[in-house]
């Protein structure tokens, strides 16, 4: 019988020492540094990540609508990868690198293989043997982004490895509606993820890597959006999470530029649904500063506040736009 204990590997620094030093304090289980949704497709029962952001008293009524009718599920799967899927994928010789055992592309073990994402999944007929309870989970997700630190593969390789499995957690949570405080620091660790990622994939190369940066912010704002459900979903006494400063100001900053992806949702409204303590934070107000700045074509001040106040993280969502004041302004 195989076991469900596994040991990480042990990669190699990243070349990026800057990257390695921000992993260590980004991707804690309850960081202290200051620094579900449905989806559409074409299965109605299929589930990603929990419903777009509304006010709580709807929120609430539309999770206890959804919950009447959908079976609820708890997840006995013992390891990173369910058997069946496993042993289909070997024949298939369908394993990413990372999965392969002694490099051989038919052969792997409970210790390296990870679920895939399906998007064609229906929550009705998931048996419960291929759901990974929520310890798994984080065991799991705790193993992906060791990855991170790897320099024996090019960026965008690991990124697309951790892309598709980190969303195929995401999927076991809001199958199994685990929506407590470990899956906030889990959501916030996933967001942390496609945030670096919009720094790293920069310097790639690869013909491809605009349909990858695409991808990413999609994926980093749906994510950011079931995060913000579950602050609201575990909020007391009008309590605010530690973090939730940080990660509400990621989703202002995204809205900087006129070619911005798309989040779905007016600034304007969005402001109105947020906790007043929140608008006043240090964070969300450097973030608005910043977004006026740039809005206004106050440059240097854009430049000044992002130098002397971001964040790393914050960084690596407005460096583009600092490219591009840099650019304008030797123009001009």
């Amino acid at each position: 019988m195989e076991k469900s204990h596994r040991h990480h590997p042990n990669h190699s620094s990243s070349s990026s020492s800057s990257s390695t030093h921000f992993r260590s304090q980004k991707f804690r289980s309850n960081p202290t540094t200051k620094d579900g949704k449905f989806t559409k497709n074409n299965n109605p029962n299929a589930r990603e990540d929990f419903v777009k952001p509304r006010r709580p008293s709807q929120q609430a009524q539309q999770h206890v609508d959804d919950s009447s009718n959908l079976p609820v599920l708890l997840g006995t799967c013992p390891f990173m990868c369910p058997v069946a899927e496993r042993v289909q994928r070997e024949r298939l010789r369908d394993l990413a690198v990372f999965e392969r055992l002694d490099g051989n592309p038919r052969k792997t073990s409970s210790d390296l293989a990870v679920k895939k994402f399906c998007r064609t999944i229906s929550i009705r007929d998931m048996p419960t043997s291929d759901l990974r309870p929520l310890p798994v989970l984080e065991d799991t997700l705790d193993y992906l982004l060791s990855f991170l630190d790897s320099s024996e593969h090019p960026f965008e390789v690991v990124h697309d490895f951790i892309f598709d499995r980190t969303r195929s957690i995401r999927q076991d949570l809001s199958m199994q509606n685990i929506d407590n405080e470990k899956a906030i620091y889990m959501y916030e660790k996933m967001v942390r993820f496609h945030v670096m990622s919009l720094h790293k994939l920069r310097s790639c190369t690869n013909e491809n890597i605009s349909s990858v940066h695409y991808l990413n912010m999609e994926q980093l704002t749906k994510a950011l959006t079931t995060l913000f459900n579950l602050y609201d979903a575990n909020r007391s006494s009008e309590s605010i999470n530690e973090n939730e400063a940080e990660f509400r100001s990621f989703y202002v900053l995204l809205h900087l530029g006129s070619n911005s992806q798309s989040t779905g949702e007016s600034l304007s409204l969005w402001f109105r649904q947020v906790p007043i303590p929140i608008i006043k934070s240090k964070e969300m107000c450097f973030a608005r500063r910043i977004l006026r700045f740039f809005r206004m074509g106050n440059y240097k001040r854009f430049l000044l506040t992002t130098a002397a106040e971001a964040s790393f993280l914050q960084y690596c969502i407005i460096e583009p736009y600092i490219i591009e004041v840099r650019v304008v302004s030797q123009i001009s």
